[in-house]
C-alpha cells in the first residue's frame, strides 16, 4: 500500500478493501458524466433520477448528500495510506532527511497539479486552492511529521487543529443582520440557507476564510481582483481537512496493527463516536455541518461516515472474501490519480468521439431525454476499460 493509490513492492504491500474503497470514490467522480440533474429535470415524476440526481450534487449549504463525500473520502484514504508507506520507506533503510524532502516535494506536486487541472479551462493561471488535491498538498508534509510521531500524538494535533480552527471562526466578527450578502454573491433566493445568531459565523462568503482569500488570492497575477468564490469554498479548509486526513491515519494504523485481521469494533466505535459529535455540535448550535468550507463538525460527521465505508468495504472484500466482486473498483482504486486525471482532461474528447462516431441517431435510441445516461455509460465504460489496460500492464501514474 502506498500513497493516493500507487503501488508499491513487498510483502502485504496492498489492502485490497482500502483499494476498493478508494475505487468506489473514484468512480462516484467519474460518473458525473451521467448527467442525472439534468436528466431528471425531463422526468419531473420520476423519484430513482431525482435521488440520483441529489446524490451526484453537492448540497447547497448544511448536510450531506453521496457526492459530498468523495473529497473526505479521497483525503480520508490519503491518510490511511500513510501508515503503509512509512513502513514500506523504513524497510527500505530511507532516512528521515531524505522521506522528508520527498514529501514536501509530492505537497508541492499535489498542490501544482490541482492549480493546474482548474486552469486548463482558463485564459491564464488560475491561482486557488481549494480543489481536492491543492488542499491535500497544503495539508499532507503536516500529516506526514505526525505520522512519525505516537498515537497520542496524533489525538492531541487533531483537537487542537479542529478547536483552534473552530475559535478563530467564532471569534471573528459575524456579518450581522444587515450585511450585504449581494456583494459577495449570494442571491436573495439563496438566503434561506443563511443562520442567524452565533451560527452566523459560519455563513457563506461572510467569514474569516473569505476575509482571507479576499488578501491571500490577490496576492497572486490575476485578469480581475478576487471578490469571492461562487460556491464559498475556502483556502483555509486545509487546515480542517488535515483533520480528515489524520482520522484517516488512525484508520491505517488499526488496520496494519491489526492485520490479518479487521478491528472492527474500532472502526464502528469512531464512526459512532464522530458522527455522534459532529451532529451534537450542529444541532447545539455550536458549530455547523457544512462540507463547503469544511467545518470541524464537518470534519467529525464526514469523518464517522468514512469509518463506516471503511468498515463496509473491509467487511465485503477481506471477511466475506468477495474480491471478484470488488475487483472493478479495485481496478480504478489501484490507479485513483490516473482516474482524477482523466475525469479533467479525457472527458470532452471521448463523449465528442461517440458523438461523432456513433452518430446523434444511435446515441438517441432511447430518446433524446436519455442521451446523457447512455453517453455517460459508455464515457464510463471507456475509462474502466483503460484502467483495466493500465492494470493489467502495471502501469500507475504516481505523485
Amino acid at each position: 500500500m502506498s500513497e493516493l493509490g500507487t503501488p508499491a513492492t513487498g510483502l502485504q504491500q496492498r489492502n485490497s478493501a482500502v483499494d476498493a474503497y478508494r475505487g468506489f470514490v473514484m468512480a462516484l467522480m467519474l460518473a458525473e458524466v451521467f448527467r442525472f440533474a439534468f436528466v431528471a429535470k425531463s422526468f419531473p415524476d420520476n423519484f430513482l433520477l431525482h435521488i440520483l440526481a441529489y446524490n451526484q450534487s453537492h448540497v447547497e449549504w448544511t448536510g450531506m448528500s453521496l457526492h459530498d463525500m468523495i473529497q473526505p473520502s479521497f483525503t480520508f484514504l490519503v491518510g490511511v495510506a500513510l501508515p503503509y508507506s512509512l513502513r514500506s520507506r523504513r524497510r527500505k533503510g530511507e532516512s528521515f532527511k531524505y522521506m522528508l524532502g520527498h514529501t514536501i516535494w509530492r505537497s508541492f506536486l499535489l498542490v501544482a497539479l490541482g492549480i493546474f487541472l482548474r486552469s486548463i479551462h482558463s485564459t491564464a493561471t488560475d491561482f486557488t486552492f481549494e480543489d481536492t488535491l491543492t488542499q491535500i498538498g497544503l495539508g499532507y508534509t503536516f500529516a506526514f511529521l505526525v505520522a512519525l510521531r505516537p498515537a497520542r500524538w496524533l489525538w492531541i494535533t487533531l483537537g487542537t487543529v479542529l478547536f483552534s480552527y473552530w475559535l478563530a471562526w467564532a471569534l471573528y466578527p459575524a456579518p450581522g443582520p444587515n450585511f450585504p450578502y449581494s456583494s459577495v454573491g449570494v442571491p436573495s433566493e439563496w438566503h434561506q440557507h443563511l443562520f442567524t445568531g452565533f451560527m452566523s459565523h459560519w455563513n457563506k462568503n461572510s467569514n474569516l476564510g473569505q476575509a482571507f482569500d479576499v488578501w491571500f488570492l490577490n496576492l497572486f497575477p490575476r485578469p480581475t481582483p478576487f471578490e469571492f468564490n461562487d460556491g464559498g469554498y475556502l483556502t483555509l479548509s486545509f487546515i480542517p481537512t488535515l483533520g480528515t486526513m489524520l482520522l484517516g491515519l488512525a484508520a491505517g494504523r488499526w488496520l496494519l496493527e491489526a492485520t490479518p485481521k479487521i478491528p472492527f469494533k474500532k472502526l464502528l466505535l469512531a464512526a459512532a463516536v464522530l458522527l455522534g459529535s459532529g451532529l451534537l455540535f450542529h444541532f447545539a448550535g455550536i458549530c455547523p455541518i457544512v462540507k463547503r468550507i469544511w467545518t470541524p463538525s464537518w470534519t467529525l460527521f464526514s469523518g464517522g461516515v468514512c469509518f463506516l465505508f471503511l468498515a463496509a468495504f473491509s467487511w465485503v472484500v477481506d471477511v466475506k472474501k468477495q474480491y471478484r466482486l470488488a475487483f472493478p473498483l479495485i481496478v480504478v482504486g489501484t490507479n485513483s490519480i490516473a482516474a482524477y486525471l482523466m475525469s479533467y482532461l479525457a472527458d470532452n474528447f471521448i463523449q465528442n468521439s461517440f458523438r461523432i462516431n456513433l452518430g446523434e441517431s444511435v446515441l438517441n435510441m432511447f430518446g433524446s431525454n436519455l442521451q446523457p445516461i447512455l453517453l455517460g455509460a459508455l464515457t464510463l465504460g471507456t475509462y474502466w476499460v483503460l484502467l483495466f489496460w493500465m492494470f493489467r500492464k502495471k502501469i500507475f501514474i504516481r505523485i
